[in-house]
């Protein structure tokens, strides 16, 4: 009897055995090596460097921008703001009086018109985009606040408006980071 059970046992711990080295050691490795050679950007978070090569942000992270120089991204719910380890809404409903207080004095602080994006936080907290519509209504803010015409800043908006994926999944959108960055280097080129 213990011989039947060792016997059986055996083909039980070598196939559990081989499955772990498979699929918990050479599939991962085999994937990583392919993100790391097809997509090496990606793989490895979509950091953006300054010019120095120092780790400015993520594209597919929102972060905070001080000053009117710069495109104001969605509000952030996660954490103290644009906090990475605390990604998060705020889940607080539409009769919340502190959800309807912020959102007032949002639009108070930004004015009359101001799009939805930039006064609704998203699911995460930590959206990297706005709508063309939200970058255009922060357009003379900017302009204003760097001594440049308007229509330079509009002509900057729409080259970094990232259209729909095959044109038919999703919205179009703008990458804030991007945009304070070509922003940043369209003024340091004058």
């Amino acid at each position: 009897m213990r011989s039947d059970l060792v016997s059986g046992l055996r083909p039980a711990f070598l196939l559990t055995l081989l499955f772990a080295l498979l699929l918990g050691v050479a599939y991962p490795l085999v994937l990583t090596g392919a993100g790391q050679l097809l997509f090496p950007a990606q793989a490895n978070g979509s950091l953006v460097r300054d010019d120095a090569g120092t780790v400015r942000g993520s594209m597919l992270l929102g972060q905070a921008f001080a000053g009117d120089r710069y495109f104001q991204g969605r509000p952030s719910a996660a954490g103290n703001g644009y906090d990475p380890l605390a990604s998060s809404g705020s889940n607080f409903g539409p009769a919340s009086k502190k959800l309807i207080d912020r959102v007032t004095a949002d639009q108070k602080r930004l004015g009359a018109g101001a799009p939805a994006d930039l006064l609704q936080a998203s699911g995460s907290g930590l959206d990297p985009e706005i709508s063309p519509e939200a970058a255009r209504f922060q357009v003379v803010r900017v302009a204003k606040a760097r001594g440049i015409a308007p229509d330079r800043v509009v002509q900057l908006v729409d080259a970094n408006v990232q259209e729909r994926l095959f044109g038919l999944i999703g919205e179009p959108r703008v990458n804030v980071l991007a945009l304070n960055q070509a922003l940043d280097r369209q003024e340091g080129a004058r």
